[in-house]
C-alpha cells in the first residue's frame, strides 16, 4: 500500500526554509561577556528570563580574546567588556551600532586559598613577606584581560614589579585565576572582587579589596554590534535598568 504524502514539495520546503531562517536568528541571539561577569550576568540573565525575556546565548571569555573573535567575523551581537579599550576599538572599526555605555566599574582583589591562613595585607613589607613566601603569583593576561593589566600597575605602584615578575604565571581570564589558587598551582591571585566575593571563589579563599587609586578605574563598557536582533536590544536595554544596576552593585561593581 503507497502512502500518500500529506505535503507537498512546495510547502515541505517552506517549512525546510522558515525551520533554518529560525535557527538562524537563534544562532545570532548571542551575548560575549567578560569572565569577571559571569556571577553577575548569570543573574541579571535570571532576571531578564523572569520578566519575559527571551532565550539567549551568553559566552564567556576574557575581554581581549572576544573582542578579536568579533574582529574575525564571529556571528555575535552584544559585547559586554570588562574595559573600555576593546569596545572602543571594535566602534572605530565600524563593527558597532555606536560607542555603547560604560555600565559598570569593577575593582580588583587579592586572593589565597583559606587552608593557607595567611594574612593578606595591603602593608608594603607584609606584602613582600607573602611573595617571598608563595610559589606564584597568579594574574590573568594583561594583554586581553584588563584585569591582568590592572594587577601590573597595583605591583608596580606599590614597588612589587620586581620583586614579583619572576613568580607571576598568567592565567587565559580572571575566572581561570582562581583556578590556579583552588589548585595550589599560585598561592596567590590578582582577580575582579566580583569573582573574588562570589560563593564559588570564596568557599576556597580569602580576599582583600585592593583601594582605587593603586590601578587605573576599570570603566566597563559595553557595545551593540551591527544588525542586532530584537531580543539583544531588550536585553541590552535590561542591562541599564536600575534592577541590573542593582545586581551590579551587590556584586562589588560600582555604578559609572
Amino acid at each position: 500500500m503507497k502512502i500518500k504524502h500529506l505535503l507537498s514539495p512546495k510547502i515541505f520546503l517552506s517549512l525546510v526554509t522558515v525551520f533554518f531562517a529560525s535557527l538562524a536568528n537563534a544562532q545570532q541571539a548571542t551575548v560575549v561577556v567578560a569572565a569577571n561577569m559571569k556571577p553577575a550576568m548569570d543573574e541579571i540573565y535570571q532576571q531578564y528570563k523572569m520578566a519575559g525575556g527571551q532565550d539567549l546565548r551568553i559566552i564567556y571569555g576574557s575581554s581581549g580574546n572576544l573582542a578579536r573573535q568579533i574582529q574575525q567575523g564571529a556571528p555575535f551581537n552584544l559585547f559586554v567588556s570588562a574595559d573600555e579599550s576593546f569596545p572602543m576599538a571594535l566602534h572605530r572599526q565600524g563593527l558597532t551600532v555606536d560607542e555603547g555605555k560604560v555600565y559598570a566599574i569593577g575593582r580588583l582583589a587579592l586572593i589565597a586559598h583559606n587552608s593557607k591562613k595567611l594574612k593578606l595585607s595591603l602593608n608594603p613589607e607584609e606584602l613582600k613577606k607573602l611573595i617571598n613566601q608563595t610559589n606564584k603569583i597568579a594574574i590573568a593576561k594583561p594583554e586581553s584581560a584588563p584585569y591582568g593589566k590592572a594587577a601590573i600597575q597595583f605591583l608596580n605602584n606599590m614597588k612589587l614589579d620586581e620583586l614579583a615578575k619572576t613568580k607571576i604565571v598568567f592565567a587565559e581570564s580572571v575566572s581561570s585565576v582562581a583556578m590556579f589558587v583552588n589548585s595550589g598551582s599560585a598561592g596567590l591571585g590578582l582577580t575582579a572582587y566580583s569573582l573574588a566575593k562570589s560563593k564559588e571563589v570564596m568557599q576556597f579563599t580569602d580576599h582583600l579589596l585592593i583601594p582605587e587609586n593603586l590601578h587605573e578605574p576599570i570603566k566597563q563598557r559595553m557595545v551593540l554590534l551591527k544588525n542586532p536582533p530584537k531580543a539583544i536590544v531588550d536585553f541590552y536595554a535590561h542591562l541599564q535598568s536600575a534592577k541590573a544596576k542593582d545586581v551590579l552593585r551587590t556584586h562589588g561593581y560600582s555604578s559609572p
